[in-house]
Parts: structure tokens; C-alpha cells; sequence
């Protein structure tokens, strides 16, 4: 009777390992997609959201927009048609958390540079320093590609607007004029339809695997 019970013990051990991988070979098999949420002001940090739209619910979507990259091109929302885009915000003059954010975009360019689908985007919150000039100087230094990634400067409230209306993604200064602004870590990640499907720490490794995941998790989208 002991070695009976014996042997049931090692088979039911056995049998349930096996049950598991089982399991988990089939959940893994019909959870492939899993869609990512559409973001909307309602959800995000008060702080990085204009007052006028925080408690906005449904609709939200990036506005139109008419800037300079670095090259002296006029960049507008068309130039992102049909795209999914990474963007974020920054200033060339930054010696902080903005090298380590340029060098992650940096290599979320080198994984996409054959993708037709995904494209980058890059505002400077400082435009009255970040000329054409400066921009194309910093591009070069750090290795822009001129088909894949854009740097844009141009008027300061538009871009305020952007960061603050749009991309919901920049916090006001509060301590200077109407629309200094304090740029964050965040990247975000832009549908085809322009909403926001996702938010990152631009210096963190783990979170830029994560975007390059999400990116191919998006692109299954029609």
C-alpha cells in the first residue's frame, strides 16, 4: 500500500508539470495580441496635461502641427501619414537626461531603419536656441538618419500646444512666460490613427524594449 501511494505521488507530480507546460504553451498560443490602450488626457498626470482638456474621456488624437527639422524641411502631420511614430521632446543644450534619451531613440532608429511603417519625432522645447543650424550640427553628432527621424524646431506656443494638448507629455514651467515648459523623459508611442498607444522612460533600457515590443504589438493593428 505504501509503495502504491508512492508511485501516485511521483505520477501526480509528473502529471502536473506536464499540465503546466501545457497550460502555458496554450495561453501563450491565444494571447499572441493583446491590443494596447488608447490614451486618453483623463488618464496621464495632471501636471503634464492643459487644464482645458484634463478631463477629456475619449477622442483624443495628436494635432496638426507646422515645423522646421534639420535640414530646413517644413514638417508637418502629412510627413507622418499612414505612420506609427516615437516621439518625444527635448532641447540640444540639455546635459542631463537628454543624452541618454537621444542615444535610446538612437537605437530605436537602428531597429526600425528598415521599416517603412514606423517612423521617429523629436521637438526641441527650447526653439529660440535650437536653430536649423543647432539642430543639424546635433543630428549629425548623434547620428540621425535624415529618413527616419526628425528633429523640428519652429514657434514656441505651437509646440507648448503639442506637448501639453497633443502628446500630453511636458510639464509647465509656472515660473516663467506663458509657455516656458519643463520637458520630461517620456517617449511616446503614435498610432496610424494618431492617438497615443503608449508612454516611456526615454532613459531607461528596459522601457525602450518594451516600445520596440509594442511597436510590433501595434503594427498587427488594421
Amino acid at each position: 500500500m505504501l509503495l502504491f501511494f508512492k508511485e501516485y505521488k511521483i505520477f501526480a507530480i509528473v502529471f502536473g508539470v506536464i499540465s503546466i507546460i501545457i497550460v502555458t504553451i496554450i495561453y501563450k498560443t491565444l494571447n499572441v495580441y493583446k491590443p494596447l490602450p488608447v490614451y486618453q488626457p483623463e488618464m496621464v498626470n495632471a501636471e503634464l496635461v492643459d487644464s482645458t482638456i484634463q478631463s477629456q474621456r475619449k477622442y483624443h488624437k495628436i494635432g496638426d502641427f507646422k515645423l522646421i527639422n534639420q535640414n530646413g524641411k517644413t514638417i508637418t502631420q502629412d510627413d507622418y501619414k499612414d505612420k506609427i511614430y516615437v516621439a518625444d521632446f527635448f532641447f540640444t543644450t540639455c546635459q542631463t537626461i537628454c543624452p541618454i534619451m537621444t542615444s535610446h531613440m538612437a537605437d530605436v532608429q537602428k531597429e526600425i531603419m528598415t521599416d517603412d511603417e514606423v517612423m521617429l519625432l523629436s521637438y526641441t522645447v527650447t526653439p529660440e536656441i535650437d536653430t536649423v543650424e543647432q539642430l543639424k550640427r546635433y543630428a549629425n553628432d548623434k547620428g540621425v538618419n535624415d529618413a527616419k527621424w526628425n528633429l523640428v524646431t519652429g514657434d514656441k506656443k505651437q509646440i507648448y500646444e503639442l506637448a501639453r494638448k497633443s502628446y500630453l507629455a511636458v510639464k509647465s514651467n509656472g515660473d516663467g512666460g506663458p509657455f516656458d515648459m519643463i520637458h520630461t523623459e517620456n517617449f511616446m508611442l503614435i498610432d496610424k490613427k494618431k492617438q497615443i498607444r503608449g508612454f516611456y522612460d526615454g532613459t531607461k533600457a528596459e522601457d525602450i524594449e518594451r516600445l520596440l515590443d509594442d511597436i510590433e504589438i501595434l503594427k498587427e493593428e488594421k
